[in-house]
C-alpha cells in the first residue's frame, strides 16, 4: 500500500504568489493513476470548497478526503462521497471533554479575533480569523482561557495570500495528523508507507508525526524552521524539502509534491 497524502491550498494547488509549472497537475493525475497510489487530500477546505478546487484546477478526486482540518473524513466511491461516521464516533470517544460551544463562550471577549463563517465550522471545528500582527498576544490570551480544558488542540496558521491569521480549535483526536493515522490504519499502512506533503502552519503535526514528510518549495519559512527543529530533536523523523530543478519541475506546489513522492518511491519513475 502506497499512500500519497497532500494538503491542497498552495501545496497541491498552485494558488499562491509563486509561479507553478504548467502541466504539473495533469502529471500528478497521471502518475498517481499509473503507480496505483492511494490518494488522500488533507485540507482545511470543506467538501464544497474541495469540489470547487477539483473543478477549477483539474486535480483528480482523491480516494479519501480528510477535510475541515482533520475533523471530517469521506471516501470517494463510484462517483460519490461517503461520510465516515466511524470517525465521528472515534473522536467523541477519545476526546470526551471537547465542547465547541464552551470554547466559543470562553474566547468571546478576546479582542482581535472574529469567528469564521458558519460553513467553516462544524461539531469538531471552532475557527476564527486573527489579526496577524497581534497574534502573539492574542494566542497568549487564548492559551490562558482554553488550553488543556476541553481535550482540544489550538492550531494557528497564516494565509499569506489573503494576509489573514487563521485559528482553529479542534478535538485533540481530530487533527490532520490523527485523521491521517486513522486512514493509514484502516488501509493497513505503516507510517513509513505514508507520504504527507504540506506548506503551512497547520501541516506541522502530520509533518512531524512519523510519516514521510514533504515540504514543497514554497513552504512557509516558519514551518521549515519548525520541522527542522523537530528533526534535530528526533533523528527518526523524515522530511524532504523540495528544491526544484527536478526533471524540469520547479518544486513549487504540485511539482514539489511530485518531487517528494519520487524521493520516497511512491513514483519509481517520472516518464509518464
Amino acid at each position: 500500500m502506497k499512500i500519497l497524502a497532500t494538503d491542497l491550498d498552495r501545496t497541491l494547488l498552485p494558488n499562491g504568489k509563486w509561479e507553478g509549472d504548467q502541466g504539473a497537475i495533469e502529471l500528478f493525475n497521471e502518475l498517481t493513476e499509473k503507480h496505483g497510489a492511494l490518494v488522500v487530500y488533507v485540507t482545511g477546505r470543506n467538501l464544497e470548497l474541495t469540489e470547487n478546487a477539483i473543478r477549477e484546477y483539474g486535480v483528480r478526486h482523491p480516494h479519501v478526503l480528510i477535510g475541515d482540518v482533520g475533523t471530517t473524513i469521506r471516501k470517494y466511491e463510484q462517483g460519490d462521497w461517503r461520510f465516515d461516521e466511524g470517525w465521528v464516533t472515534h473522536v467523541k470517544r477519545v476526546s470526551p471533554g471537547w465542547d465547541a460551544a464552551r470554547i466559543r463562550e470562553a474566547v468571546s471577549g478576546v479582542d482581535g479575533i472574529r469567528e469564521q463563517e458558519s460553513e467553516h465550522l462544524n461539531q469538531f471545528k471552532q475557527s476564527y480569523y486573527v489579526e496577524h500582527e497581534r497574534n502573539d498576544r492574542i494566542l497568549e490570551k487564548i492559551n490562558e482561557l482554553v488550553k488543556g480544558k476541553f481535550d482540544e488542540v489550538i492550531v494557528y496558521s497564516f494565509d499569506s495570500v489573503d494576509n489573514k491569521g487563521l485559528l482553529d480549535f479542534l478535538p485533540n483526536s481530530a487533527t490532520k495528523q490523527t485523521a491521517l493515522e486513522y486512514v493509514a490504519e484502516e488501509f493497513g499502512a505503516e507510517k513509513g508507507q505514508v507520504v504527507f506533503c504540506g506548506d503551512s502552519g497547520n501541516d506541522i503535526f502530520p509533518l512531524t508525526a512519523g510519516f514521510c514528510g514533504v515540504l514543497v518549495r514554497n513552504a512557509d519559512e516558519q514551518l521549515v524552521k519548525n520541522v527542522k527543529a523537530a528533526m534535530d530533536k528526533n533523528a527518526d523523523l523524515k522530511a524532504y524539502f523540495a528544491q526544484g530543478n527536478f526533471k524540469g519541475l520547479n518544486g513549487y506546489y504540485t511539482s514539489g509534491v511530485i518531487e517528494g513522492a519520487y524521493h520516497y518511491g511512491i513514483f519509481d519513475d517520472i516518464s509518464g
